[in-house]
C-alpha cells in the first residue's frame, strides 16, 4: 500500500522528514485504514463519531460546516497530500465538527490519531518527527482560521473579493490563475449569497478592474484591488 502512495505521502505536511522505510515501521503500528468514495459521496457527517486523522491521497475534498440556521460555510477544499481532521484529533470531544464530501472519485487514508501520540521503540524517531509534524499543521490551521475570522469582519462583498484575489495572485504570484473554488463554494467560503458574488464580480469586470471566463481569472488592475482590500 504504502509503495502505490509513496509519492502522494511523501508530499505530505505529516509526513514531512520521514523516509519510506521508516513510514513503512510506523504505519505497522498505526494500521492506517484506506476507503474509496464516490463523486458527491458524503466521507464524514459534523456530529458523527471521529474516525482518524484524514490523508487525501487520490480525487479532492470539500470540508465544510453549517451554523445554527443551517447556512453551509466552506473550510477548506482539500487535494492529494493534504489532510482534514487535525483539529478535532486531540480535542477529546470523539466526533467530527465539520462535514466533508468528496468533489470527486477520491480516496482517504485515515489515521488513529490517538496512536500518532503513543511511545514506540521501534519508531520512535519517526513517531517525534509526526508529532512535530503535527504541531505545525494545526498552529497552521489555527492561523488560516484566524484569517477567515479577518474574512468575516470584512463588510463588503467587493473586499472580500478583492482580498481573496489578492491572496490567490500574491500564492502564485502571476496575475491569472484559476480559482481553487467554484463559484458556490467561492460564495461559501466567503459568506456571501451566490447571486450577490457573481453580480459584484460582474461589476468588478465591468469597471476593468478584473477578466473571468469560468474558473479563470485575470487581475487587470491590481492597485485598485489593493485599494479595496483596505
Amino acid at each position: 500500500m504504502l509503495k502505490k502512495w509513496w509519492k502522494v505521502l511523501s508530499q505530505c505536511e505529516l509526513f514531512k522528514g520521514v523516509g519510506q522505510d521508516e513510514l513503512n515501521a510506523v504505519f505497522d503500528c498505526l494500521k492506517p485504514k484506506v476507503s474509496s468514495y464516490g463523486k458527491n459521496e458524503w466521507v464524514t457527517i459534523a456530529g458523527e463519531k471521529f474516525t482518524g486523522l484524514g490523508v487525501v491521497l487520490a480525487g479532492e475534498v470539500v470540508v465544510s460546516k453549517e451554523n445554527a440556521a443551517g447556512k453551509r460555510v466552506i473550510v477548506a477544499v482539500n487535494s492529494p497530500g493534504e489532510i482534514f481532521g487535525e483539529m478535532a484529533a486531540f480535542s477529546g470531544e470523539g466526533v467530527w465538527p465539520v462535514t466533508v464530501a468528496a468533489r470527486e472519485a477520491s480516496t482517504i487514508m485515515f489515521l488513529p490519531a490517538g496512536k500518532i501520540v503513543e511511545n514506540c521503540e521501534r519508531s520512535c524517531l519517526s513517531r517525534r518527527q509526526l508529532i512535530t509534524n503535527m504541531l505545525k499543521i494545526v498552529s497552521g490551521e489555527a492561523f488560516m482560521l484566524d484569517r477567515k475570522l479577518e474574512y468575516m469582519m470584512i463588510k463588503s462583498i467587493r473586499g472580500k473579493i478583492s482580498v481573496f484575489l489578492l491572496e490567490q495572485y500574491k500564492r502564485i504570484d502571476q496575475a491569472t490563475f484559476m480559482l481553487p473554488l467554484k463559484r458556490n463554494e467561492l460564495a461559501d467560503f466567503l459568506n456571501v449569497s451566490r447571486p450577490s458574488l457573481s453580480r459584484e464580480m460582474g461589476r468588478l469586470r465591468d469597471e476593468g478592474m478584473i477578466d473571468f471566463h469560468k474558473n479563470s481569472i485575470k487581475i487587470k488592475d491590481l492597485n485598485a484591488l489593493k485599494r479595496m482590500a483596505e
